[in-house]
């Protein structure tokens, strides 16, 4: 469950802004994951639920999941929008030919601090 190391180095991404930022308090954590970037969201909520205990300017941190759909790119139609998971045909032409350009990611989108 790698969901645990993704959330250790969040917190302390999180931890790093909040000294630069001379903040006291995490209050939102928004977070963007790609379907394909191999993170369970219901895995990653229960692991940052366990990090933030410990820490205490995280412990009445929000955490928003955004989750990102594959989204592709054909190189023969010209098509751009999303596709189902591991189906890398194009919806539009069916061809093979298409270029993943979303959903493969995990980002810190927002930082809420007090």
């Amino acid at each position: 469950m790698h969901e645990y190391s993704v959330v250790q180095a969040l917190m302390s991404q999180c931890a790093d802004y909040l000294r630069q930022h001379q903040a006291e308090q995490v209050e939102q954590i928004v977070v963007q994951i790609g379907v394909l970037s191999g993170v369970e969201p219901e895995l990653f909520e229960r692991a940052f639920d366990c990090f933030k205990l410990a820490e205490p300017w995280c412990q009445q941190a929000e955490l928003k999941l955004e989750v990102q759909p594959v989204r592709v790119h054909c190189a023969d139609c010209g098509f751009e929008g999303e596709t189902q998971p591991h189906d890398y045909r194009c919806p539009q032409c069916q061809s093979g030919e298409v270029k993943i350009i979303a959903g493969q990611d995990l980002l810190l989108m927002q930082l809420t601090l007090r």
